[in-house]
């Protein structure tokens, strides 16, 4: 018997997590995907994530599976020289 290992899918933003950075994995055709950025709307069931490309993603609601609110990226240190 082999041993099976499961995630816990856990859905932990809401919309008054509007201007926080998040992760969101969603279901599409085929699979998973996942995206990074600052939620900036959550309205009529759609979540806009702009990323740091500066390009926004529409995320539909009912295809998130996984979502949390994640800390900002480091800052790349200026060492001067």
């Amino acid at each position: 018997m082999s041993p099976q290992f499961g995630a816990r899918l856990v859905v932990a933003i809401t919309p008054a997590d509007v201007g926080q950075r998040v992760t969101v994995r969603r279901v599409e055709t085929g699979g998973f995907r996942d995206a990074v950025g600052v939620l900036e709307s959550w309205t009529g069931g759609v979540l806009i994530l702009r990323k740091r490309d500066g390009t926004t993603v529409e995320i539909a609601e009912n295809s998130m599976v996984a979502a949390k609110i994640v800390a900002s990226p480091p800052r790349a240190s200026s060492t001067g020289g």
